[in-house]
């Protein structure tokens, strides 16, 4: 379950085993499935770009996809088939919000 004040919700290629799930575009392959699902709903195109609500990234050298809750709000469907993905293939999945460099004085 996903806190209501999460903003982003990370989930990790990595089991609740601690093995890295296969396989390697696993996240890249999410992201372009949710693809339509954005603000505004889909236009023309918008299948060749990933969402801003889900978007894959790699931290700490493992692939992750970053959702952010308000595909939940928008597209609650869309929200439930991500966090599905992630509890029938049993990754790692964490709330968290990545904070601004600070600069360095």
């Amino acid at each position: 379950m996903v806190s209501p004040s999460a903003k982003e919700v990370f989930i990790l290629g990595i089991t609740q085993d601690g093995r890295t799930f296969r396989p390697s575009d696993w996240a890249e392959r999410l992201a372009g499935v949710m693809s339509q699902f954005r603000p505004g709903g889909a236009t023309p195109g918008s299948h060749l770009s990933y969402s801003p609500w889900c978007v894959p990234n790699t931290l700490d050298g493992n692939k992750c996809v970053i959702v952010h809750t308000d595909l939940r709000d928008e597209e609650p469907m869309a929200w439930s088939f991500v966090l599905n993905f992630a509890k029938d293939n049993g990754l790692q999945v964490v709330e968290a919000c990545l904070l601004p460099e600070h600069p360095s004085k």
